[in-house]
């Protein structure tokens, strides 16, 4: 049989999908390898987010076909599913393409890559109405996402997210236990809720990320971790109850995006400052030490100093734990591209630069404060190179260790951190 070569970009959720799409290949006889040069097949689960990931998707097909000129090339995912929106993208390097939608079911096309002519099988995303329940049959990670819902019903002035995965649309809650009750027989002790909008989860059944929350409580896993949230879509009735569950770990990821309410309504986001910092204040006292991670966009169009200061200090007050940031990058066929006065792009930077800066002290300060407590973590691999155990604490604290057991791994211990090197 044939041999592929699989890359998946961006989110979590592409790189779950890349792995049930290595899965279903593997089950149909395809064999798997690490290296494009021993690959008939390349398989490139493409992101759209920015500009940037599309000048990166060209490359990296450009750069399959340069070292094994005979290989075969699937473009899948966002880029793929938005491809008409590329008007001079180049596709002369590319054998197949599958849309958000096609990619998950590829048996159903692959046998398209060995024709003479170039194939394209892209639905309009916008039509499918209900979630396609994938997911992974034999996971090879400690932690396992499980897909719960797709899609976004929001319109963000920066994004193409929504032209890529169409409407939200919710997994049911009797599949995800379903996965749930699979990954434990397979001695999984934690779980990853993710979706491209988890918050979503249920809107078009008139239920709330809640009543999932509350059907995976009865359930036999030791510990679930949410993606990324809203700040307006964790309200105090979710504090409540993620506050008293033994199973919860206290990781808050949050879309923030900006912390000042000029650039937020630049940006049509559907929450103020005010909401953010009360919200993530009563997160800070709800819960012991939680982490308090967000996302951050620099530069934004008409984000002059006065609004990125604004936006610094409320991160400082907010006490994040971690502050992932990103220069805006343009993007075509949303609103934002379209916007007066954009920000050159070495102020983008300099502002960046500020902001992993006080990331780094934040993330430190967090650290300290748990140096010196007690912390079930999860035992993950052993490094072959350094013969060091990785571990988890259930707020997001990574350790490393050094232990003779070679059979650890999936093992949950409580420890002191005082004890370990906290990264």
């Amino acid at each position: 049989m044939k041999a592929f070569y699989i890359k998946s970009l961006g989110c979590k959720q592409n790189q779950l999908e890349g792995q049930i799409i290595a899965d279903k290949l593997l089950s149909m006889g395809y064999t798997f390898v690490d290296e494009i040069k021993n690959a008939d097949i390349y398989i490139l689960n493409s992101c759209s987010v920015t500009s940037h990931t599309d000048s990166q998707v060209s490359y990296l097909l450009n750069y399959a076909k340069r070292i094994n000129p005979n290989i075969k090339t699937i473009l899948m995912g966002c880029v793929a599913q938005t491809y008409k929106q590329h008007e001079f993208f180049d596709y002369s390097n590319i054998d197949l393409v599958l849309g958000n939608i096609e990619k998950m079911n590829i048996q159903k096309y692959i046998d398209k890559l060995f024709s003479d002519e170039k194939n394209f099988f892209v639905q309009d995303i916008f039509n499918i109405k209900n979630f396609e329940n994938n997911f992974l049959l034999n996971p090879n990670s400690t932690r396992v996402s499980i897909k719960i819902q797709d899609g976004c019903n929001n319109r963000c002035s920066y994004c193409i997210i929504p032209y890529a995965r169409g409407n939200s649309r919710s997994n049911s809650i009797e599949n995800v236990i379903k996965q749930i009750e699979l990954v434990l027989k397979k001695g999984i002790k934690e779980i990853v809720l993710t979706g491209i909008h988890i918050g979503q989860w249920g809107l078009e059944n008139n239920k709330t990320l809640l009543d999932l929350l509350k059907e995976i409580e009865k359930t036999s896993i030791p510990r679930y971790r949410l993606g990324s949230l809203y700040v307006n879509e964790i309200n105090d009735e979710m504090i409540e109850f993620l506050s008293k569950s033994k199973k919860f770990c206290p990781h808050f990821h949050l879309s923030l995006q900006s912390l000042c309410d000029k650039t937020l309504k630049n940006m049509n986001r559907k929450y103020t400052v005010k909401e953010a910092l009360e919200t993530i204040e009563k997160l800070h006292k709800n819960f012991n030490l939680p982490f308090l991670g967000c996302d951050i966009i620099v530069g934004f169009p008409d984000e002059n100093d006065k609004d990125f200061i604004e936006t610094y200090e409320n991160l400082k007050r907010a006490k994040m734990s971690q502050i992932h940031c990103f220069p805006y990058s343009k993007r075509e066929k949303t609103p934002a591209f379209y916007m007066e006065n954009q920000i050159q792009e070495s102020i983008k930077t300099k502002r960046c630069n500020l902001i992993i800066e006080l990331s780094n002290e934040l993330h430190k300060e967090f650290l300290e404060k748990n140096k010196n407590t007690l912390a079930e973590i999860l035992i993950e691999k052993k490094s072959l190179k350094t013969g060091l155990y990785s571990a988890l604490t259930r707020n997001y604290i990574k350790i490393r260790f050094k232990d003779d057991n070679n059979n650890l791994r999936h093992t949950l211990k409580t420890v002191n951190l005082a004890d370990f090197e906290l990264l």
